[in-house]
């Protein structure tokens, strides 16, 4: 099955012709992952690195976006009354070379990242069960994919013909910083950096007085918000060596659970963007929590990582290699599809791309 790359502008603001996008919509431990299969504008660049940046447009930010055609679509599929707030997905794109199966621009409501795990994760199920890569009806199948951040694999479990679980290897994570002190409205934390794909800060959300519930989530946005925007100078949230992957992109609140038979268990939420919420426990995330525990000594070598989001879906995480750059982690989940649509922009439709509330 090819995978469509493009063709066509998003022009019914000049033209009687409706645009039509075509989705294959997943859920990923409760976290949306839209995927666009048909309807995308040919997008520029010879590596997927470059076409987000060429998505973010000269002047543009990560979470500022230039206007254009490539950006309407992520406007009309994440705003009202098409999509909705906590919104995710990627654009599929032609990979860096032919080693890989596909390539992918991560979007949400913001803009784009140069990560993103449970989308990883999704993507693995999609390109087997859309024929895309050639699987087993029993034993695992592994898709390669290039993201912005470098190239990942997901390892597609399959078990009588249907996918049991995916497991995503990500690009090294590495360490920023330890124990970074941070004045908050709720006194004085200590932050822990890692960069795993984009930059993740840590913080035990009971040393905030805080537990990683649905009823504290509006506290929780809110200080998650307030520390991103106090990092925002902090020399250890550049990239070592790629200055597109710097800046933080998402807080991970966590608390400890009473540990597994095999390992540290921990339950958090991952406040990203500005102010979205992660619904699973945060694939690339999950590896930067990897990281510090290995680091701390509370993850051991055959140690798992049980990993709860603020739903109470479980990702599983190790750590499975050294790495000049940090380690090498792997996150298993599972993924979902929740439907296929079709999204329509008349052209005279005065509300356009949507809204958001």
């Amino acid at each position: 099955m090819p995978v469509p790359y493009g063709g066509g502008e998003l022009n019914a603001q000049s033209s009687a012709e409706p645009v039509v996008i075509d989705t294959v919509d997943y859920h990923t431990a409760g976290e949306p992952f839209r995927i666009v299969s048909r309807g995308l504008p040919v997008i520029a660049g010879d590596t997927v690195a470059e076409r987000r940046a060429i998505a973010l447009g000269a002047g543009g930010t990560a979470t500022a976006p230039r206007p254009g055609p490539l950006d309407d679509i992520r406007r009309l599929l994440t705003h009202e009354p098409r999509g909705h707030g906590g919104m995710y997905g990627g654009f599929v794109v032609p990979p860096d070379d032919n080693e890989a199966h596909l390539g992918v621009l991560f979007w949400h409501k913001d803009g784009y990242s140069t990560a993103c795990g449970h989308g990883t994760i999704a993507l693995g199920a999609w390109a087997v069960e859309s024929g895309l890569v050639a699987a087993p009806a029993d034993g695992p199948a592994r898709v390669y994919i290039d993201v912005p951040s470098g190239r990942v694999t997901a390892i597609v479990h399959r078990r009588a013909g249907r996918t049991t679980s995916v497991t995503f290897r990500n690009v090294p994570t590495g360490i920023a910083a330890r124990k970074i002190p941070v004045a908050t409205s709720r006194g004085l934390v200590r932050v822990d950096l890692a960069h795993s794909g984009a930059c993740y800060a840590s913080v035990s959300a009971t040393s905030l007085g805080l537990a990683v519930t649905p009823e504290r989530l509006p506290e929780i946005t809110a200080i998650g918000r307030e520390i991103r925007a106090a990092l925002a100078d902090e020399p250890a949230t550049r990239h070592p060596d790629d200055p597109r992957l710097s800046g933080v992109y998402g807080v991970i609140l966590h608390e400890e659970l009473p540990a597994t038979l095999a390992g540290p268990n921990q339950r958090n939420v991952t406040v990203f963007a500005d102010g979205q919420i992660d619904r699973s426990p945060c694939g690339s995330g999950t590896s930067a929590r990897l990281a510090l525990l290995a680091d701390s000594g509370l993850l051991g070598p055959d140690d798992e990582l049980r990993h709860e989001s603020i739903i109470g879906t479980v990702f599983t995480g190790k750590v499975v290699a050294a790495h000049p750059a940090g380690v090498i982690t792997e996150v298993t989940g599972t993924a979902r599809r929740t439907g296929e649509h079709r999204f329509i922009l008349d052209a005279d439709d005065t509300l356009g791309t949507g809204f958001l509330l």
